[in-house]
């Protein structure tokens, strides 16, 4: 037993964030979720030849077709 009032406590707190939202900043969060500019990420001369520079994902071994499990 005992578990009546933590449910309660739950139900109340579900109710809240469910009826009364907080003020949501929705410039903020487009500025976050859009994404829409390069990465001004700096990468060190050892590691240029793993990064992929072009917007593509498109690479050979990707292809599920070409796929061969190994034994």
């Amino acid at each position: 037993m005992g578990r009546g009032r933590a449910k309660a406590k739950q139900t109340k707190v579900a109710r809240e964030l469910k009826y009364h939202s907080p003020n949501t900043d929705l410039a903020a969060l487009q500025r976050e979720l859009g994404g829409g500019r390069k990465s001004d990420h700096v990468v060190d001369d050892d590691y240029k030849e793993f990064v992929d520079d072009d917007d593509e994902d498109h690479d050979a071994d990707d292809d599920p077709g070409n796929w061969v499990p190994t034994r």
